[in-house]
């Protein structure tokens, strides 16, 4: 991880499926304050290229970084506004 940003929330979503991490995710930034960080940490291979999309086409996030780590996958979004 990055020593950039200091996480705010970690978001658990382990054993879930599509479309669920996202889901979870948009209600937890829904949560934060600007400029906060949310840890993501799933199972769900397909995250990676589905935090990535949502991110991009989403105004008001912004995706930091991704890490796979073996079988866990950890995505680390930004609310920017």
């Amino acid at each position: 991880m990055s020593s950039e940003y200091t996480v705010s929330e970690t978001l658990d979503v382990k054993g879930q499926s599509c479309p669920m991490p996202i889901v979870k995710t948009k209600q937890a930034i829904d949560d934060l304050e600007a400029t906060e960080v949310l840890e993501v940490i799933a199972t769900d291979s397909g995250s990676m290229s589905d935090i990535d999309g949502w991110a991009t086409g989403t105004d008001g996030v912004e995706l930091l970084e991704q890490v796979e780590d073996g079988d866990v996958y950890k995505h680390y979004v930004q609310k920017t506004s």
